[in-house]
């Protein structure tokens, strides 16, 4: 059996065979045609020009002998020399070409016959001879040698010239026979070369044509395609191959889709375990795996399309983390969005976050949902004892504070040394006492909601500069370095002034009492798509690493900081201000090096005018 190469060899070998064949054959046609036309040229030619030389010679000497005769000696001798060389001229021409049979005896003779003609002529040159004898001897002897050597000359020049008739027929022939036989040669080629454009489909085009559409059917899905091929050759062996590939993706497919089962069946129960709502959503929208409590809560059921649902802030935030590739909360006050369950009311905490593949591509999106009711009840418990508390203490601290303040004002009675110490001393702890109960009423009212806040358009610049200006004094006074880093284009802002005022003091504040003398404080802003983030910079002693996750939690101081520290509830209040206001805060920092807080708000120009409205 033929392989592949081996047919493709015999189709291309046979094409080459009959290209060398014609070529071959033309250049024996072209060779013969060649020799044929040398002939006519080389051999004749000359031949046929040396016989007309010497009868145009001889009628000239001819004429020579009439002017000598009619007594122009000088002028017949001049022509009767100048043509006789000549003559003899084109006569060695003739005797050194001879080609044809019978041309050496014509040849011969004609030499002869001028041999003759000359010796007659050299006796009517003879001036001592009489005119008549002379003129005798021109027509008796000369002309009859004159007519014998013209017609000797004509012979040989019609032989010649009945010779390159007949080569150049045998040239005509040639190349009648050759253009017959390289038509024959291209129908042969033609043929040959049409019978292996077919044998070429039904050995390589159409095995191949049919290998790939096997492997497309493969690509569909269809791994039960037998391929069948008669062929023994590479094509045939490549077809096996396909047979067993596809036996092998059968088998692949099988344990493949047991195993997929196995785990799918262990990941939903996994999932329906876990006490939040968790879903798993393709790069479509549609749900893949989704808890219990996912799909009642949610309506988050396998193969159903998030954009379908009603709640439309699944899908945002879907969009958005697959749009920024990182984990997104939802953006609501607190992140926190309020759902009915079988009518009662629940609170819940979503996250997107997007799955990556080992390229960094995203491959799908994981929403959960985690139920914070529980949180939320125990924050409004401890808010509304906190509240409770705050009130009932604010009454009689306020009665301490005005009896500390009389009794130093010594308006019932004079006072020691030691008793001013003491009462001092209590002022003081009363005085941030009373700043604890005030700040934590503005984090119960903050959470609360019964604070509310009065949202103004404001120019973010000169809210800045506003609220730095109080701390300029204290910069010079402690000898600090205070500087604004703005851009030029900065937008407006849309704020509570008052709070962020207090968001802004509170950490410059912080900024004054942690940096030592001679370093420096630095408050900057840039804009960030719906935002304006503001950044408060300084070179401080820093915070360790170890507290960064805690450092907004009430109540909450980084040990080792000193005496001055307050109770921990300045940096809950500035966090509980930022999200009021849609915004977010953090913290960069490295001990020894300083620190940088940051916190964002709205631009006035990405705030909806409903949302404008009181």
């Amino acid at each position: 059996m033929l392989g592949l190469r081996q047919k493709i060899s015999l189709g291309f070998g046979g094409l080459l065979v009959i290209i060398a064949a014609v070529g071959l054959q033309s250049i024996l046609q072209f060779t013969n045609l060649g020799a044929s036309i040398d002939v006519i040229l080389r051999e004749n030619y000359r031949s046929v020009i040396a016989c007309q030389q010497m009868k145009e010679a001889l009628e000239r000497t001819d004429s020579g002998i009439l002017f000598n005769l009619l007594g122009y000696v000088p002028e017949g001798e001049a022509l009767i020399r100048k043509n006789e060389e000549a003559f003899e001229k084109a006569l060695q021409v003739e005797l050194n070409t001879i080609t044809l049979p019978g041309e050496a005896e014509k040849a011969a003779r004609l030499q002869e016959l001028y041999g003759q003609y000359k010796k007659v002529l050299r006796r009517i040159e003879d001036q001592e001879e009489t005119i008549a004898s002379r003129r005798d001897a021109y027509f008796t002897s000369l002309l009859p040698l004159f007519s014998q050597i013209k017609d000797t000359a004509d012979a040989i020049l019609g032989m010649n010239q009945q010779n390159m008739s007949d080569a150049n027929d045998l040239a005509r022939l040639s190349a009648a026979s050759a253009r017959r036989q390289m038509y024959f040669f291209l129908v042969a080629g033609t043929l040959i070369a049409f019978g292996f454009i077919v044998f070429t489909r039904r050995w390589i085009l159409r095995p191949i044509q049919s290998l790939i559409r096997s492997a497309d059917e493969i690509r569909r899905g269809n791994l039960d395609l037998v391929i069948r091929s008669d062929s023994r050759d590479e094509i045939g062996h490549l077809s096996e191959a396909f047979d067993a590939m596809a036996a092998s993706l059968r088998e692949f497919r099988r344990t493949d889709q047991a195993k997929f089962n196995r785990v799918q069946r262990a990941t939903q129960r996994a999932f329906d375990s876990l006490p939040d709502a968790v879903a798993i959503v393709d790069l479509e929208g549609t749900v893949e795996v989704a808890t219990e409590s996912a799909r009642t809560t949610f309506g988050l059921w396998p193969k159903t399309k998030i954009f379908d649902l009603p709640s439309g802030w699944i899908a945002n935030l879907f969009n958005a983390a697959l749009r920024t590739g990182q984990s997104l909360p939802h953006k609501s006050p607190h992140n926190v969005i309020q759902h009915f369950v079988k009518g009662e009311e629940r609170y819940f905490r979503p996250e997107a976050a997007p799955i990556l593949d080992a390229g960094k591509q995203p491959t799908g999106v994981i929403l959960v949902f985690q139920d914070v009711t529980q949180l939320r009840q125990q924050d409004e418990i401890k808010g509304s004892v906190i509240s409770t508390v705050s009130h009932q203490l604010k009454t009689p601290l306020t009665s301490i504070r005005m009896a500390i303040h009389l009794l130093l004002e010594e308006k019932v009675g004079p006072l020691t040394e030691k008793q001013v110490e003491l009462l001092v001393a209590a002022r003081e702890d009363s005085d941030r006492l009373h700043d604890i109960l005030t700040n934590l009423l503005d984090i119960s009212r903050i959470e609360s909601g019964r604070d509310q806040m009065e949202f103004h358009i404001v120019s973010a610049r000169s809210m800045v500069l506003e609220a730095l200006e109080p701390f300029r004094r204290t910069a010079q006074d402690q000898g600090l370095a205070l500087s604004v880093e703005l851009p030029e284009d900065l937008p407006e802002v849309w704020v509570d002034p008052t709070r962020i005022n207090h968001v802004f003091s509170n950490l410059l504040t912080n900024a004054f009492k942690y940096t030592s003398p001679g370093g420096k404080i630095v408050l900057s802003a840039k804009v960030e798509q719906e935002f304006v983030q503001f950044s408060i910079l300084d070179t401080g002693r820093g915070i360790p690493s170890d507290y960064l996750p805690r450092i907004f939690d009430p109540f909450f101081r980084v040990p080792d900081q000193g005496k001055e520290t307050g109770a921990g509830l300045g940096l809950a209040i500035v966090k509980e201000i930022v999200e009021a206001h849609g915004g977010i805060v953090g913290v960069e920092s490295r001990e020894g090096q300083g620190s940088t807080f940051s916190f964002t708000v709205r631009r006035a120009d990405r705030v909806s005018k409903k949302e404008m409205r009181p």
